[in-house]
């Protein structure tokens, strides 16, 4: 991730995942140029935010399972 446009769209897809609920404001069409461009960057951010999200809510889980024990 050497430009600009491939790290936003790699953080675009990152938090787009990582935060599962529908975004309160809609995105306009400028940004698209930019994932289009750089989508396997997109990709991987989502990918990497799906293994994110997993482990967040595995540790959460581990967390509760010590607690109510």
């Amino acid at each position: 991730m050497f430009t600009p446009d491939e790290l936003h769209s790699f953080l675009i897809g990152f938090f787009e995942v990582l935060c599962p609920w529908p975004p309160r404001h809609h995105l306009t069409m400028a940004p698209m140029g930019d994932l289009l461009k750089e989508y396997h960057y997109y990709m991987a951010g989502r990918g990497l935010g799906f293994i994110t999200l997993l482990l967040i809510l595995l540790g959460i889980a581990r967390l509760t399972k010590v607690l109510l024990l």
